[in-house]
C-alpha cells in the first residue's frame, strides 16, 4: 500500500503523512460549521412550511428518484419507518408528495413530487447549489476533487454504492 501526503486542513500548506488529533478536530469542526452553513438557507425556507430537515431530505431524494418506493427511501435516509411515515404523511397531506400503489406489487407505495413539491424542491436545492457553486469556484478544481474523495471515503460501503449508482437500488 502506497501512502500519500495529504494537505494540512489547517491551511499551513505543509504536507503530512498523518494528521494530528488537533488537525482532525479542526476538520470535524469545519465540517460541522460547513453543514450549518449548507443547511441554513433551506432551513429558513422550510420554516415557512413548518417543516424540518427530514422533510427536506425526503423531498430531495423523491425528486432525485421519482417513483422510489417507501422501502428504498427508508434505506437511503437510514431512518425508522415510523419517522419516515410521519414526514410523508405531512408532505402528502400538504399536497407536495403523491403516493401511488405499485403496478406489479400492490403492497408497494411509489413516491412522486407534485408540481408544488417540485417547486419547493427547486427552491431548496437552488439555495444549496448557489452556496456549493461559490465554494467550489473559490476552492478550485483540485480541492473539489479532493473534497469529493474525502466524502466518499467517509461513507459506509453500502451508501457509497448507492451514491455511485445514482441512488438506484
Amino acid at each position: 500500500m502506497v501512502e500519500r501526503a495529504v494537505n494540512n486542513p489547517i491551511g499551513t500548506g505543509e504536507s503530512l503523512l498523518f494528521l494530528t488529533d488537533e488537525q482532525l478536530r479542526r476538520g470535524i469542526e469545519a465540517m460541522f460549521f460547513a453543514y450549518r452553513g449548507f443547511t441554513a438557507d433551506p432551513d429558513r425556507i422550510l420554516q415557512n412550511y413548518e417543516y424540518g430537515r427530514a422533510h427536506h431530505r425526503a423531498i430531495h431524494f423523491i425528486n432525485r428518484t421519482p417513483g422510489t418506493t417507501v422501502n428504498n427511501l427508508l434505506n437511503i435516509l437510514g431512518v425508522t419507518k415510523q419517522s419516515l411515515n410521519r414526514v410523508l404523511r405531512s408532505l402528502i397531506a400538504d399536497g407536495l408528495v403523491e403516493s401511488r400503489v405499485g403496478v406489479q406489487d400492490k403492497r408497494e407505495r411509489h413516491l412522486y413530487l407534485t408540481e408544488t413539491g417540485a417547486k419547493l424542491e427547486r427552491e431548496l436545492s437552488e439555495a444549496q447549489r448557489n452556496r456549493m457553486r461559490a465554494a467550489y469556484r473559490n476552492a478550485g478544481p483540485e480541492a473539489v476533487a479532493g473534497f469529493r474523495a474525502v466524502l466518499e471515503q467517509m461513507m459506509d460501503p453500502e451508501m457509497l454504492r448507492h451514491f455511485q449508482a445514482g441512488l438506484d437500488t
